[in-house]
């Protein structure tokens, strides 16, 4: 990953240290575009995995180049959704992985470029931005 993915990386990694008097609508609206370009910069790079199956296999194979961890929620009320995404979390918070919860999968979508390549819909109900191996030893601010 550039030097510039990994700028944004860490600014949305530290959110939560925003000055309190700061409005949160404007909070929201950094974490929302320093996710945006963490994404788009992932994105070219190779460095983004999308959807719950593919998320789990990938965090099962090699949970320690995955840094930022994005679930997305819609309106439905899916149970077995929330059970991949309370195995996922819990998987994550075990191996330090950054977790960010976001409720606009439409805008999610448009971002990772919406369809898959034989044009079926993405699912972007779980979003992870990772690492290869080189980049931990050249950007080691960015391992958990």
């Amino acid at each position: 990953m550039n030097e510039q993915l990994g700028e944004t990386l860490r600014l949305l990694m530290r959110f939560q240290c925003f000055d309190p008097s700061f409005p949160v609508s404007s909070r929201m609206e950094s974490v929302a575009q320093a996710l945006e370009d963490v994404l788009s910069s992932a994105l070219p790079q190779g460095c983004i995995t999308v959807g719950v199956y593919e998320a789990a296999k990938s965090l099962n194979a090699d949970p320690d180049n995955v840094v930022l961890c994005v679930l997305a929620t819609d309106d439905e009320e899916d149970v077995a959704l929330q059970i991949h995404f309370t195995l996922i979390q819990a998987f994550c918070c075990e191996n330090d992985i950054n977790i960010l919860r976001v409720g606009n999968m439409r805008r999610l979508a448009e971002i990772l470029g919406g369809v898959k390549p034989v044009g079926e819909p993405m699912d972007v109900h779980c979003v992870l931005v990772t690492v290869s191996p080189i980049a931990h030893v050249c950007l080691p601010f960015l391992c958990c």
